[in-house]
């Protein structure tokens, strides 16, 4: 009687999902991490070389998850499903920074708020406009996105920002966005809405504490560099 074998891939998967349960993933090369990843979503292929191919497109495991999904789906190997659990997985994390900032005082703790705020902007193709509401301890009682996409940032964000700060019963704001060109540098626009923003917010004895630009592999942020806001 013939012995049935089993497809490699099989038994290294077993093994990797084993040496995950036995000490996590500290320490595993990229192309590991994105190999287990990809093993929960793709059920009979070997998944190192999906994984391998996606970093050599991407760079790093940043640069798949922060990816759009259709660029994925140009990898052979992931399928439409599959591209989607890897965004996922970029949700998930973003969402697990943004419930650590309420436990924070965001002031004392900047280095919180740059890395959410890295992860929520980085990779986005469209400039997106984000504001961080706070109490007068400099607790996070809500962020949200208050645009999308290119418009009268002069007239639109201030009017927006002041509503919602209202609304949150905020006494300072930490206003984002990102440059999806990756430059860092502050444009004649970002001057012009951060002091219209200041002068808005102002008005309702609201302070704007920080205006953060995320792009590339950093940030840039105002009051770090002794801009005045």
């Amino acid at each position: 009687m013939n012995k049935v074998l089993k497809p490699d891939y099989l038994g290294h998967r077993k093994r990797i999902k084993a040496k995950y349960k036995r000490g996590g993933i500290r320490e595993w090369l990229d192309y590991e991490v994105l190999e287990l990843a990809l093993s929960f979503t793709i059920s009979r292929k070997n998944t190192k070389p999906i994984a391998k191919e996606l970093l050599s497109r991407f760079k790093t495991i940043n640069g798949v998850l922060d990816v759009d999904r259709k660029e994925l789906e140009k990898v052979c190997g992931v399928s439409e499903h599959t591209a989607l659990f890897l965004n996922f997985l970029k949700d998930i994390s973003v969402i697990y920074l943004e419930k650590e900032l309420y436990k924070k005082d965001l002031l004392s703790s900047p280095d919180v708020v740059y890395d959410y705020l890295k992860a929520s902007l980085k990779g986005s193709t469209d400039e997106e406009f984000k504001a961080m509401f706070l109490n007068s301890r400099n607790q996070l009682l809500a962020v949200e996105t208050i645009q999308k996409g290119t418009v009268n940032k002069s007239v639109v964000y201030p009017r927006k920002i002041v509503e919602r700060a209202l609304q949150n019963h905020a006494t300072g704001v930490i206003i984002a966005h990102n440059h999806p060109g990756e430059s860092l540098k502050p444009s004649e626009d970002d001057c012009k809405i951060t002091k219209a923003m200041k002068e808005a917010l102002k008005t309702v004895d609201i302070v704007l504490l920080d205006h953060i630009i995320i792009g590339g592999n950093g940030y840039f942020s105002f009051k770090e560099n002794s801009i005045e806001i």
